[in-house]
């Protein structure tokens, strides 16, 4: 199913431009989502009303989604649990638990972005719906799940460099593991995208300062792509994994085979919580102590712990909200804050 990026209006070759647009200008983990709840959606209307989405779609098939999904479908018999079961069989929904609220609201978006491109009014904007949303959000409320089991603070990150020797996998994964934390606690498809010219060490050798530029981000796009500071045993190890792999202008982080050569293709998402995973087993902690994003909780966790200000932290990590980010220091445990020696 084609994902619905241009106006039924425009030309052919207009609409195929305005798509092609979309697609460069959009983030490839966002096209992924958008391409996954468009399935959702369409197989659900299909299984509700036995019919193809309609644009823009009736506020009566926006409701309608908006209360399937407001409640838990195991022992409520009917339409709602019949669609239900039928996304089970289609391997689209998991349960008949009420969905996260999370994951209605995401859907929501991509259905309200879908109507956007389209030129076109959402449903989901009428007041009776809106206020339906809200409801329902409020009724499925339910305390925040981590990311991350644990953060990664800055003991357990040197547990883990501890486990590191000196082979091409040792140092890939020293500079890794350094990089993505110090750097403001980098998310996996931000490490896993840099490239060798993505590190600028014009500075190096004076100041002992790296610049990691980074194209895209959830909150930045190449058009304001920032340059973070990386200083001290970071930089250094940075360096010596550049210098050893003979990293040019190719991927930064690279596989390393079992005969230790590394590898010319680039190191992926899914391998690097790989090597976090490993890194956490070897310097003896549960494998699920914590996830990649524990490298992101636990730099601003650390943060708080040391007492730095929150905007500074978040200048490194790049929230652009501070209600977010202020997640990570009400998390501390209150008589760890540094306030509480503010008289010694």
């Amino acid at each position: 199913m084609d994902l619905p990026l241009a106006p039924l209006s425009l030309p052919p070759d207009q609409a195929a431009a305005l798509a092609a647009l979309y697609r460069r200008g959009t983030p490839a983990n966002t096209l992924r989502a958008w391409e996954r709840d468009l399935a959702y959606i369409a197989a659900w209307k299909r299984a509700a009303f036995g019919a193809a989405l309609d644009w823009p779609e009736s506020e009566a098939v926006a409701l309608r989604f908006l209360l399937d999904h407001a409640q838990d479908l195991t022992r409520v018999p009917g339409a709602a649990q019949d669609a239900a079961l039928a996304l089970v069989a289609a391997g689209l929904r998991r349960t008949l638990a009420c969905p996260a609220p999370a994951t209605l609201d995401r859907r929501i978006a991509s259905w309200r972005a879908f109507h956007r491109m389209r030129n076109l009014p959402s449903p989901f904007e009428a007041p009776l719906v809106s206020q339906a949303r809200a409801r329902a959000r409020r009724a499925a409320a339910r305390p925040r799940a981590r990311k991350s089991e644990n953060p990664i603070t800055r003991p357990v990150l040197e547990a883990m460099l501890a486990t590191c020797d000196h082979s091409h996998r040792g140092l890939r994964d020293t500079a890794l593991l350094m990089l993505g934390w110090a750097s403001g606690g980098r998310r996996r498809s931000e490490i896993s995208a840099l490239n060798g010219d993505d590190v600028d060490a014009r500075d190096f050798e004076a100041s002992g300062l790296l610049r990691i530029r980074l194209l895209a981000t959830k909150t930045t796009g190449p058009g304001l792509a920032p340059r973070l500071p990386l200083k001290g045993r970071p930089a250094r190890a940075v360096m010596a994994w550049i210098t050893l792999a003979r990293i040019g202008d190719g991927p930064l982080f690279r596989p390393v085979s079992l005969s230790d050569r590394v590898l010319p293709r680039r190191l992926g998402p899914e391998a690097i919580r790989a090597v976090v995973r490993n890194r956490l087993v070897l310097a003896g902690y549960p494998p699920d102590f914590a996830s990649a994003h524990g490298l992101r909780s636990g730099f601003l966790t650390q943060a708080a712990l040391d007492g730095a200000p929150l905007p500074a932290a978040m200048a490194l990590s790049l929230h652009r909200s501070p209600v977010q980010a202020q997640r990570y220091y009400a998390d501390v445990e209150i008589a760890d804050n540094p306030a509480t020696d503010l008289l010694g």
